[in-house]
């Protein structure tokens, strides 16, 4: 199954990195895609259960769907994680 989750937070390559990051680590998901300019997270999935696991990590990271609130500890969080990510994405490419 294929899932694409319009999320909110999402400005940067940093940003990317850590979704991508993150729910890399969740089992049953494969295709990893993360759309900067469109604000969303694609991947597939084994079943329901995969999707939700995958909604409830982003939106403990700070990016949580359009569905929810965007409270400010969510953009807190997202800032926070988008800079490691930077960081992250730059260590990774030396």
């Amino acid at each position: 199954m294929k899932t694409s989750i319009p999320v909110q937070n999402l400005n940067c390559g940093g940003c990317a990195h850590t979704i991508s990051s993150n729910i890399s680590s969740i089992e049953h998901r494969s295709n990893i895609y993360v759309d900067v300019e469109t604000s969303s997270v694609s991947f597939e999935h084994k079943d329901d259960v995969n999707a939700v696991l995958v909604k409830a990590r982003l939106k403990s990271i700070g990016y949580p769907s359009i569905e929810n609130d965007n409270t400010l500890s969510s953009k807190a969080k997202s800032f926070v994680t988008c800079a490691t990510g930077k960081f992250h994405s730059k260590n990774s490419q030396t």
